[in-house]
């Protein structure tokens, strides 16, 4: 089966994130050649610019590097990288909200670890 892209977000950020997550399970490691902007765009069925300005912005980012005539390979670092990036994402989406909002229940710090061993129960 095809896998398929949400119409939420920009099909580009989509495969950017489907690479990250990929050096993230270490599914690709550093150093490893990722698939070719063809190779996307002919498994998701989508144009090889869409792929490639994924593609690229994992570039900008650090996270692949290119060597000329070869590909695309994962960057040194880019896991630990990718890593640090959405453990900050996590903490601005949730953690800091939580605490404003905890703040306004007169919750403790205790409290709320009390409630997150007990599994938010």
């Amino acid at each position: 089966m095809m896998e398929r892209f949400d119409d939420s977000r920009p099909i580009f950020l989509q495969i950017a994130e489907k690479i990250a997550d990929n050096i993230i399970h270490d599914e690709l490691t550093e150093g490893a050649q990722v698939p070719s902007t063809n190779q996307f765009a002919k498994h998701y069925q989508i144009n090889p610019a869409t792929a490639a300005k994924g593609i690229n912005l994992l570039v900008e980012q650090g996270i692949l590097f290119k060597r000329r005539g070869v590909g695309m390979f994962v960057a040194e670092g880019a896991r630990e990288k990718l890593l640090e990036e959405r453990r900050q994402k996590f903490s601005n989406d949730f953690i800091t909200p939580l605490l404003h909002e905890a703040e306004k229940l007169q919750l403790s710090k205790e409290a709320i670890i009390e409630m997150i061993n007990k599994g938010g129960k």
